[in-house]
């Protein structure tokens, strides 16, 4: 089981063995130290963090055994964002049929302004948007090839919200731009699509002379149907939701469908620990999250262009679509002269509903 890297201190191999070097203490000027520091900090562009959400994370009726440790690993890219310090944010989420509805469901949309549901697992509220960077990146993309639709009043929920507001310290902590990708509906995107886009935004942030964090939240292996049925397998009420986002006659509300899902993943929580929905119910599937693991983390961004997004549902759950925003990321983050991706922890659990994963590169 993948668990995160392992780290060995100088003079030392992993077993604890000798491995023929010693160590020995160096004496530094604080104030040598501090400046190159400094440097080294300006001359980090940009910042990876890529890291699981789920409502479950706080609906929870049972924690998993690792929670912890999970709980940690959480706390440590906040942590490590907080020293970045981001001039800008550029994160890249999900939708769960709060903003986007199949009446007109793009691949890729940048947010120009964007305010957060209250979903369970969400933070509710505006984001803090550079309106005039968001404008500048849409239209840079688009002169390179990419075209993504671009929205002055985008509604996000927990898929964006509930990454941003705990490794920023709030919604509107740093200027954000979101990019959304359609990970719920088919016509699926094509694995390639996204890379290409984060190659583009990494070669735009990279000329910002900006540091910029690259955060995407979703992944990995999990099928939340129960919550987010294929469309027709709902209720009406729920389909035409789906459709229409309340537009339709017979539609839930807004309100209606908040509720709806705070109360569905309560319910949810409690079946799971009652044992009445598994890990395989849910679709958690560790080898084919250490299969997409081991090709991102070596930077292989390319052979993700030949993964089928239909044969992946079928063995990780719908829920892996989100994977997307991390390809995203990482392409970006590539693009700018960022380093190759570390996994910081993994684990499989199904009192959360995830298998959850968090990844971070320099």
């Amino acid at each position: 089981m993948i668990t995160g890297i392992v780290r060995t201190v100088a003079g030392d191999s992993a077993d604890g063995t000798s491995n023929g070097y010693s160590s020995r203490r160096i004496t530094r000027d604080p104030s040598v130290q501090n400046e190159r520091a400094k440097r080294l900090k300006k001359l980090m562009t940009t910042s990876l963090i890529c890291a699981s959400h789920s409502p479950l994370l706080y609906c929870h009726a049972k924690p998993p055994t690792d929670w912890d440790a999970l709980q940690n690993a959480y706390k440590e890219r906040e942590n490590a964002a907080k020293e970045f310090d981001a001039d800008l944010v550029i994160a890249f989420g999900a939708d769960h049929f709060n903003g986007f509805f199949l009446k007109l469901m793009p691949s890729f949309c940048v947010g120009l302004h964007a305010t957060a549901v209250g979903d369970i697992g969400g933070f509710a509220g505006p984001l803090n948007v550079p309106t005039s960077i968001a404008t500048e990146m849409v239209n840079n993309l688009r002169a390179n090839d990419i075209d993504p639709a671009a929205s002055t009043d985008m509604a996000i929920d927990h898929g964006f919200s509930q990454t941003i507001n705990n490794m920023l310290g709030g919604l509107d902590a740093k200027p954000v731009i979101p990019v959304f990708i359609n990970a719920i509906a088919e016509p699926y995107v094509p694995f390639r699509r996204t890379r290409l886009m984060g190659e583009a935004i990494g070669k735009f942030v990279a000329g910002l002379d900006q540091r910029v964090l690259l955060l995407a939240s979703g992944g990995m292996s999990h099928n939340p149907r129960r919550y987010y049925p294929e469309i027709g397998q709902g209720t009406p009420e729920v389909a035409a939701w789906q459709r229409s986002g309340g537009d339709e006659a017979g539609s839930l509300s807004p309100k209606g469908w908040i509720d709806l899902l705070e109360e569905m993943h309560i319910e949810g929580a409690e079946m799971i620990v009652r044992g009445e929905r598994t890990a395989k119910d849910m679709k958690l599937n560790q080898a084919a999250d250490e299969r997409f693991l081991e090709v991102f983390c070596a930077g292989r961004l390319e052979e993700f262009d030949t993964w089928d997004p239909y044969a992946l549902v079928e063995d990780a759950g719908i829920g892996s679509m989100e994977l997307h925003t991390w390809i995203a990321a990482a392409a970006a983050h590539r693009a700018a002269g960022g380093a190759l991706p570390n996994l910081d922890f993994y684990t499989v659990a199904p009192e959360l509903g995830i298998a959850a994963g968090i990844v971070h590169a320099d």
